[in-house]
């Protein structure tokens, strides 16, 4: 995976943390089934272990660009309902938000959608506060850490879910989107 926003090549191993190209696993004690990476410090190379140094993960600002892209890429008819929509990046949900949704750790939470969806909006409604899309970075970091997916795609795929929200999907609508998505129907064309 090329990292677009450091300019680095970051290969997946199964899942476990980015490898530095040159980099040998290493078994994690505590953590069975997972690798650490270690700099190859064999051979006439001598790789310089402070090569890590310069990886940091993206600030909020990065990710909001990534989100911002990401909204860019959506069909045109989407992003056109969706022009009020707000759409913002914090480091964890608030603690106001987590007790609300009984979520125990701010880890847990990734992303949130706050508003009316668009099918429960009424005109005899007063105006209200736009409804807005929330990711959390840190949640994110720490799944996108744990699992095979480029942080683009994470990022991509809950800012996608949360705007499901604003057109009045249910988490249950969206997991059957997301299933009839990636199953081919019985010709081998994609359900639309």
């Amino acid at each position: 995976m090329c990292d677009p926003l450091h300019g680095r090549t970051l290969a997946h191993h199964g899942g476990n943390v980015n490898q530095v190209p040159g980099a040998a696993a290493i078994t994690v004690m505590d953590r069975p089934g997972r690798a650490a990476y270690v700099p190859d410090m064999t051979g006439d190379a001598q790789r310089d272990p402070s090569g890590w140094q310069p990886l940091k993960a993206p600030s909020l600002a990065e990710f909001e660009a990534i989100a911002a892209e990401t909204f860019r890429t959506l069909p045109a008819h989407f992003r056109t309902r969706c022009e009020d929509v707000v759409i913002r990046v914090e480091e964890y949900a608030t603690d106001e938000v987590l007790d609300t949704m009984q979520i125990a750790s701010e880890l847990d939470l990734m992303g949130l959608f706050q508003g009316i969806g668009l099918p429960f909006q009424s005109e005899s409604t007063p105006a209200a506060m736009p409804n807005m899309v929330w990711l959390y970075r840190v949640p994110i970091l720490l799944y996108w850490a744990e699992h095979d997916e480029t942080l683009g795609a994470v990022i991509s795929h809950v800012l996608i879910h949360e705007i499901g929200h604003h057109f009045g999907l249910s988490d249950d609508d969206i997991d059957a989107i997301e299933r009839m998505a990636d199953e081919p129907d019985q010709q081998g064309a994609r359900e639309p």
